[in-house]
């Protein structure tokens, strides 16, 4: 089907075959809306890249029809791309209080705060543009105010579930909102997109009271200093550690820039409910009797650089650990962090800590926010969609929730399993997937936002990998000889004082190398170093079986 000018497309430019960078479009005639833009933290293979967001080529070639970004909740993997979208796009933003406050956060930083159209939405709010009436209902997660969107078209409604799941004694009694789930099915779904994460695991989440109770019962067995770590999005976690820090009598502290920066906008907002003079700066804590302090800091996922490592690190100024204290981390680490935290995890047992983690329902400390298996399958009861595509997830979360939405009776021929940049077009409510958009990783390295692509990040590799040996050589054209050197500068590569003759051997090689050319008249610089990077190469191969990067500078005179 090759696109049409009334056809309803649909597609992902992020969030499929990976847990993070969640954004989603659909389009119809010249109005595009967009969902969430959220931003991922890059693997170890990612060297020095601080932060990975979608690519929005087609979105600037296309940007007079987005009408505007609508925001499911205020996660990182689903607002951390937003600065960097509108420094290139400058659209209307929609979301809820909380979320709100927090995108506002992200746009001081950057400086466009006073440039960004920020309107506030809920779940009775309803938008209307040309093609679209856009309405919202209530959904559970790990941070409040988070919603799913309805869209209806021409063509049909689409469904867009946000992050879900189904807890009914919620801790800040913001109730899903099942009637008018099942009141939206009722009328008629086309398509449903619904979130993956927890596709694999069977049964129903847990709720987030029995968590709180754990953590009571935690404070109260403790004997010194507590110290938790958790998101610093999960006000939710944060309100009971809050909760425990009052019953046992407790001042808290905060250490972490973000957890700082979401408990004011929490508390600002009103989801967040501490006494005054229970919050304490980080400096009065030795001020206060070890039973008497609780200390809430980021760096649950093992980060390096977080309050938590540098704590069990012991490089935390003016905060010592001591034996005794209680360590508690209150979540759980997302796939791919968990060798960080199991080393931090180590250096607090050697510091002589008591360390409380781990999800077991005993003593649990975290209870996911996504939904498992059994209210996957409830939110695809209630939506009855036509057509499903299952997002945010890895392929293999994506390929269980496929059969789940087989078990309720979706068809299977009805259920697309996409990658991003897949689009799925919807016409006279038949749906097809056989065309694609740019999509793609954009990699954000210090100032930079796509400036660092795969021949940088190679560069880097070889040079984390192998070192490099830089060549100095000084030329005297007219006379056709060497007049300095060679000089040669390891860096990673060997030890230059252990190294003497393998670098004399070196240095002789460059040393013929370069005479050669001269003798051949062949005086081109490019010619030259490409000569000395070749025999070299090989050379340092055969001796070594490392391959560094080798730089050959050529001073002429």
């Amino acid at each position: 089907m090759s696109p049409t000018k009334s056809m309803l497309s649909v597609f992902a430019l992020g969030g499929i075959n990976e847990i993070g960078k969640n954004m989603y479009a659909i389009q119809y005639l010249k109005e595009i809306i967009l969902i969430d833009c959220g931003s991922k933290f890059p693997d170890e293979s990612l060297l020095g890249v601080d932060l990975i967001i979608p690519d929005i080529t087609y979105l600037k070639e296309n940007q007079e029809k987005i009408k505007g970004l609508f925001v499911t909740h205020g996660h990182e993997d689903h607002i951390g791309g937003i600065p960097y979208l509108l420094k290139q796009l400058n659209i209307p933003v929609y979301a809820t209080r909380l979320t709100l406050g927090l995108i506002e956060l992200k746009l001081k930083e950057h400086g466009l705060l006073g440039e960004t159209e920020l309107i506030l939405i809920d779940s009775d709010s309803v938008i209307k543009f040309e093609h679209f009436s856009i309405s919202f209902f209530k959904t559970n997660h790990s941070i409040p105010d988070c919603l799913g969107i309805v869209f209806e078209t021409p063509e049909g409604t689409v469904v867009h579930t946000g992050d879900f799941k189904f807890d009914l004694t919620p801790v800040n009694n913001q109730y899903p909102d099942i009637h008018k789930m099942a009141e939206i099915g009722s009328k008629g779904v086309l398509l449903l997109l619904s979130e993956s994460t927890n596709a694999e695991r069977p049964g129903s989440t847990p709720s987030e009271r029995i968590v709180g109770e754990h953590i009571v019962d935690a404070f109260m067995k403790a004997k010194q200093r507590v110290i938790i770590s958790t998101f610093a999005s999960n006000v939710h976690r944060v309100q009971q550690i809050v909760d425990a820090s009052i019953i046992t009598n407790r001042k808290l502290a905060l250490l972490g820039r973000s957890m700082v920066n979401v408990v004011q906008v929490a508390m600002e907002q009103g989801y967040l409910s501490i006494p005054e003079g229970m919050l304490i700066d980080k400096d009065e804590i030795n001020n206060f009797a070890p039973e008497a302090i609780t200390i809430l800091c980021t760096g649950s996922q093992g980060e390096p650089l977080a309050a938590l490592a540098r704590l069990a690190s012991s490089t935390f100024r003016g905060v010592d650990i001591y034996p005794g204290d209680t360590v508690i981390l209150a979540a759980s680490p997302i796939p791919g962090n968990e060798r960080g935290v199991s080393k931090i995890i180590d250096n607090f047992y050697n510091l002589g800590a008591n360390v409380i983690y781990g999800s077991g329902s005993s003593t649990g400390m975290h209870v996911s926010g996504h939904a498992y298996q059994e209210e996957l399958k409830l939110m695809l009861t209630l939506m009855k969609p036509k057509y499903f595509i299952p997002i945010h997830g890895e392929y293999r979360m994506l390929h269980h929730h496929r059969s789940l939405a087989e078990s309720v009776g979706v068809k299977r021929n009805n259920i697309f399993i996409i990658k991003n940049g897949d689009v799925v077009d919807i016409l006279q409510s038949e749906a097809i997937q056989s065309r694609r958009i740019p999509a793609g990783n954009i990699y954000v390295d210090g100032m930079g936002i796509g400036d660092v692509g795969n021949i940088v990040l190679r560069d880097r590799k070889q040079l984390a990998e192998d070192g490099m040996l830089v060549i100095v050589i000084t030329i005297n054209k007219m006379e056709r000889k060497i007049i300095s050197g060679p000089d040669t500068i390891s860096r990673g590569f060997v030890y230059a004082r252990d190294s003497e003759s393998l670098l004399k051997e070196v240095n002789q090689i460059v040393t013929s190398s370069i005479n050669e050319l001269l003798d051949e008249n062949k005086l081109q610089w490019g010619v030259m170093k490409q000569n000395i990077k070749r025999s070299l190469g090989q050379f340092l191969f055969t001796k070594t079986k490392r391959k560094p990067m080798i730089l050959p500078i050529i001073i002429e005179i």
